[in-house]
């Protein structure tokens, strides 16, 4: 997604703010922090901590209050179309974030004004903050949903690079656009893999060594 994202004109929105650490590393990678910055990530005094925080022009809306990133996205999309401006939208969003009811309200705003400039990703990887998506309100199926309010979309493994290069590559957008991404909490790591407590602890020294070891680096 972010080597086909041009900063210049495209605006990305992480409304999953918690993920703000490979935020902050893409757009080390595009050249648009230092990698000093980069490692002041959390750290006292620095403006990268673990929400996205609309702290640098590229980040412009604040992430992690759950369903507030399509209803802004909406927003710098229509204001693209009305200024005839050239880039697309692109937002991030959790399946926990669809509980939240503004996200259905913008997707019908969306679709009534045609925002073919407009993608949102969705990361359905099973887990809220406090548990299993089904327990606390399950929104599945969530492409018959969308479809619903008039949205095209595609769905796949989201660990599956040759899907998501062909999605955002290849897909003609005739109007706003959804990419659903099956993803497991904490993949590859073993330890971490559908554990919800990583939402919130930082591993031990011994748990990122095995990290380490388990990705080969």
């Amino acid at each position: 997604l972010f080597e086909k994202i041009d900063l210049d004109k495209d605006n990305f929105v992480l409304s999953a703010g918690w993920k703000a650490a490979s935020l902050y590393y893409f757009l080390w990678k595009k050249g648009r922090i230092t990698e000093e910055e980069l490692n002041s990530y959390c750290q006292p005094g620095s403006k990268f901590i673990g929400l996205s925080e609309p702290t640098h022009p590229d980040i412009p809306f604040a992430g992690g209050s759950m369903g507030m990133g399509l209803p802004a996205a909406v927003g710098f999309a229509l204001a693209k179309k009305m200024k005839g401006e050239e880039g697309k939208v692109y937002v991030l969003e959790s399946d926990g974030g669809l509980n939240v009811g503004m996200v259905w309200e913008s997707l019908a705003i969306a679709k009534q004004h045609k925002l073919d400039n407009l993608v949102f990703i969705i990361d359905v990887n099973g887990f809220s903050a406090m548990g299993g998506t089904k327990d606390i309100l399950d929104m599945e199926p969530i492409g018959h949903k969308l479809a619903s309010f008039g949205w095209e979309y595609f769905r796949g493994d989201g660990h599956d690079y040759e899907f998501l290069h062909k999605v955002f590559n290849d897909s003609i957008l005739r109007g706003p656009t959804a990419i659903i991404c099956d993803t497991i909490k904490g993949h590859p790591i073993s330890f971490m893999s559908n554990q919800n407590i990583f939402h919130y602890k930082a591993p031990s020294e011994e748990e990122y060594q095995l990290a380490l070891k388990e990705l080969n680096v």
